[in-house]
This record gives C-alpha cells, sequence and structure tokens, in this order.
C-alpha cells in the first residue's frame, strides 16, 4: 500500500473500510467521504435505527454502504462485526476506530466535572465506549490486518487528549489522552506487518453528540461561546475533516505513522478556555 510515482495517491476506489460510531457526525462524514470515492464502506453504530437510516441515504445515492449493529464494548461484537466485513468483502483496508461518547450529561460549555463530581458509573461508561471500544476495534482489525500485511487504522481523538480542557468530564480527558499514546505504541508494533496508525484529534464541531447533547447542533450561545475561543472565529463542521480523513486512510499518508493530527481551528494555539 505505498504510493507509486504516477499514481494518485488518493485513490481509495475499491477499498474496504470499517467506521465506527458511522450513524452521525464525524463517523458519517468519514464514512461519506470514502464512498463518494469508490470506497466499499461499512457502517457501524450501536444505534440501529439511525444506522439503517444513515446508510440507506447513502445507498441511495448509489454508494457502496452496508451496517453492522455493534456496541464497541463487547469484545467479541466487534471482532463479529470485523469478521462480517471480511467474509462479505474479502479484506479490510481501512478502520475508523470513530466511535465515542462526550460529556457525562449536566456538563456543558459554563464548566466541566470537577474532581470531587466523579462517578465511578459516569467514568466507567465513558472509558468504556471511547477506550475499551477504540481497543477492540484496533485489536479486531490488527489480526486481519497482519494476515494481509496491509491496512490503515485512524483513531479519533480530541485537542481535549493533547491539553486542559475545562469543558468536558474527567472520563473524555482520560480516554482522548490515552488514545494519543495508544496510536504511537501500536503504530510501533504494527509497522513491520505494513500497517499504520495515527489519529484525528478535532477541536469544537458542530453536528456531533459528544458534547452530552440530545442534538447534533449546540444551542446559538453555546456556539458563540465555542467561536470565542477559535481564532478561525468558527466551529469546525464534519465535513472539514473530510480531508484529513481521506489522507490518513489513502496511499497519501503511506510513510505517516503514529501521529495526531490537530484539527481545530487554531484552538490549541489560544490555550484551554481561553476567550478572544
Amino acid at each position: 500500500m505505498t504510493a507509486g510515482q504516477d499514481e494518485d495517491v488518493f485513490d481509495v476506489r475499491g477499498d474496504v473500510v470499517l467506521v465506527t460510531g458511522a450513524a452521525s457526525g464525524l463517523g458519517l462524514a468519514f464514512a461519506e467521504a470514502f464512498a463518494e470515492r469508490g470506497a466499499r464502506v461499512t457502517l457501524a453504530d450501536v444505534d440501529a435505527d439511525a444506522l439503517a437510516a444513515s446508510t440507506q441515504a447513502l445507498a441511495d445515492r448509489g454508494l457502496h454502504a452496508r451496517a453492522e449493529v455493534v456496541d464497541v464494548t463487547d469484545a467479541e461484537a466487534v471482532q463479529a462485526a470485523v469478521e462480517g466485513v471480511v467474509e462479505t468483502e474479502g479484506r479490510l483496508d481501512v478502520v475508523f476506530a470513530n466511535a465515542g461518547i462526550g460529556a457525562v450529561p449536566g456538563y456543558a460549555l459554563e464548566g466541566g466535572q470537577t474532581l470531587d463530581a466523579i462517578r465511578s458509573e459516569d467514568l466507567n461508561r465513558v472509558l468504556g465506549v471511547n477506550l475499551h471500544g477504540m481497543l477492540n476495534t484496533i485489536g479486531s482489525a490488527a489480526g486481519v490486518m497482519k494476515s494481509q500485511a496491509s491496512g490503515r487504522i485512524v483513531v479519533t481523538s480530541s485537542i481535549a487528549g493533547v491539553q486542559p480542557e475545562p469543558f468536558v468530564c474527567y472520563g473524555y480527558i482520560s480516554s482522548k489522552a490515552a488514545i494519543v499514546n495508544i496510536v504511537r505504541h501500536a503504530a510501533l508494533e504494527l509497522a513491520p506487518y505494513g500497517i499504520t496508525v495515527n489519529a484525528i484529534a478535532p477541536g469544537p464541531v458542530k453536528g456531533t453528540r459528544i458534547g452530552g447533547g440530545a442534538t447534533l447542533d449546540p444551542t446559538a450561545e453555546a456556539e458563540a461561546g465555542w467561536a470565542r475561543m477559535i481564532p478561525i472565529g468558527r466551529m469546525g463542521s464534519p465535513n472539514e475533516l473530510k480531508g484529513v480523513a481521506l489522507l490518513l486512510g489513502s496511499k497519501a499518508s503511506s510513510f505517516l505513522t503514529g501521529q495526531t493530527l490537530i484539527i481545530d481551528g487554531g484552538a490549541t494555539l489560544a490555550g484551554p478556555g481561553v476567550q478572544s
């Protein structure tokens, strides 16, 4: 899967791609980015109804999309989903370990969770999806990719994993920080098998439920608050992460591994919680 001199390094036609957390938000954007370019994409999510609707919407456009209902905290279910992809498509080229949940309900822009408010059930719930689910996904994918001697694994982290972020819960911060180092460790382990492992660390992005809300879009007040902290002056959109997803999931990144790419409109330049 290395890039040749005369080939289109962003050509993903025919590649087999699995995206977790793909019913909405960033996962759906990643799945759409590859399906639009001729990849054979499997969308995986625990929300069966939303997953069915999103997969059908892609299929209605003539794109190759199939669905796997899976809870990433269940290692056996993840393994079965990966095996299902291989059985159906014959191989597995790219995996996006994207499934994640955000803040413990009740924490919003005005402030995050304090240490004395941490409850073990909340911590375990967030770590279960974001950390254990990620490990289940990349572990199952690695087994297949090692036998192929090729593959690309992309994990969704966050700017909360690379700097203090006072507006999210401790479970979220812990999981996203762990991802950054796990990606480096996995990249080192899997490099001899022709597998690259990288992470995307988004800043505040509309169209996701990571903030813990019941809807995909923030309130006008919350959006304005985030915008004041971002040098570009606004939140991002899932579509704005499609390009980096294609980079990390294509031959264009054949010599790139163990890295976390920050896509945040300059938010980390301003520092945590800084308002301009």
